[in-house]
């Protein structure tokens, strides 16, 4: 089963509640939401507050991406907000074992992020101690950007040392996917596909969303 999660950085915030129904309308089942600091990354999105009020209007799963210095700071506030999935990332703070422990010990699931660059074997050791590993396809931080190649070789190491957990464990990749590209990452492992601008900026959200599915 491959789940699309669309990320409400291309949505239109003006009507982000509308955005939020028409997706779930159109067979969304989780929402990706791109928490960004103006330091780990160069743009600054959105905190708790906008997570809390998204919590009050959905019931889809809320798959929070900690694209932030000092996550550890912040775990708890995301979590009493509804958060159902916090990712940090490998680049982000020297010991993220503590980190994804924090999480789950706080009720929430634990995901663990590389960015394009980073070798796969930084994150190894953490696959079993985590609930999603997220592929970055892009550089994280802006909407829109192409897709890299050169990520697909991570995401079969990420599926092979998944499997050997045996684990239930989400392999998931974000960064300009669309309908072109979503067999290839379906074939090499992933299972949750998260998408912006493919999603948002398509007229038929329901079509765009089956695309991604049934590549």
């Amino acid at each position: 089963m491959v789940i699309v999660a669309p990320s409400i950085l291309s949505a239109d915030f003006t009507r982000l509640y509308d955005e939020i129904k028409a997706v779930t309308d159109a067979g969304a089942e989780w929402l990706h939401i791109d928490v960004m600091d103006g330091h780990f990354v160069p743009n600054i999105t959105i905190g708790p507050v906008v997570v809390e009020n998204i919590r009050k209007k959905t019931s889809l799963f809320l798959d929070c991406h900690l694209m932030i210095e000092h996550p550890e700071k912040y775990i708890d506030a995301f979590i009493k907000a509804g958060a159902d999935l916090i990712t940090i990332h490998s680049e982000s703070i020297p010991k993220p074992l503590i980190v994804i422990r924090q999480i789950k010990e706080s009720g929430a699931k634990a995901g663990i992020s590389i960015n394009p660059e980073t070798p796969f074997e930084k994150i190894r050791h953490l696959i079993p101690e985590v609930d999603l590993v997220l592929i970055m396809s892009v550089h994280p931080g802006f909407s829109g950007q192409k897709f890299i190649d050169d990520v697909i070789p991570k995401l079969k190491q990420a599926s092979e040392a998944i499997k050997k957990t045996k684990k239930q464990i989400y392999l998931q990749i974000d960064g300009g996917i669309n309908d072109q590209n979503a067999g290839l990452v379906k074939s090499n492992g992933a299972n949750v596909l998260v998408a912006a601008s493919f999603i948002f900026k398509n007229k038929d959200y329901r079509t765009a969303i089956n695309q991604l599915k049934e590549a």
